[in-house]
């Protein structure tokens, strides 16, 4: 699907998708998707983020309006801002690192501290979270974003820097200071099949990197 301009992010697991009304076309209300035009008041954008943070029915929420700008800017200022950096990490056998953090399938990431790149930033928490010893970065993947509530309340985007990496394989360490229970290593197509649930935007992660490899 090709949306002129457009900004996704995850609201407890909820897509929700920023478009201009002039796509509005290209989306049908279901079961388990809501369409909505924007009115430009910031207190509409409260109730629907709102609705999603309460497990609602549907799965996908796009919000429309004349003025992507503008409704874009408006629903930012609802958040603040946290940068990460994580990683899609691969060995010479072909598979891939994946960790279980709170009940989901996820990719290690963190926070960028002060004074780091993104780059150093998604190394050093890949090692930090799955123990490993060596890691090579070899290309950016993608942007994430998803939301959540600090422990005052407030409500946090954060927006994460995902790369391809590369390690060999080794015995994994999950760190479990983080809540990480396990860290394995995995072919693509058995994760896809067999290990549920995983966050949306690290399905978005993989694949990023699966359509690279798509002809195009």
């Amino acid at each position: 699907m090709s949306l002129k301009q457009s900004y996704k992010i995850y609201i407890n697991e909820v897509q929700l998708l920023l478009i201009s009304s002039t796509d509005q076309h290209l989306f049908t209300a279901a079961e388990d998707t809501l369409v909505v035009a924007y009115m430009g008041k910031v207190k509409m954008l409260i109730n629907y983020i709102d609705m999603c943070e309460k497990k609602p029915k549907f799965h996908h929420l796009v919000i429309h309006y004349n003025d992507y700008n503008e409704l874009k800017k408006d629903f930012l200022s609802l958040f603040e801002i946290n940068e990460a950096g994580g990683g899609l990490i691969q060995n010479d056998f072909g598979e891939f690192l994946f960790i279980f953090r709170r009940g989901f399938w996820d990719l290690p990431k963190g926070k960028i501290e002060a004074g780091e790149t993104k780059k150093q930033a998604a190394v050093r928490e890949v090692i930090e979270e799955t123990g490993l010893k060596k890691v090579d970065l070899i290309r950016k993947l993608c942007v994430t974003k998803h939301t959540f509530r600090n422990r005052l309340g407030k409500r946090i985007i954060k927006k994460s820097h995902w790369y391809l990496m590369h390690s060999q394989k080794q015995e994994l360490k999950p760190q479990t200071s983080e809540d990480i229970e396990k860290a394995v290593w995995m072919k693509m197509d058995e994760f896809r099949a067999e290990c549920h649930p995983v966050y949306g935007n690290i399905i978005d992660v993989l694949d990023a990197l699966e359509k690279e490899y798509q002809p195009s």
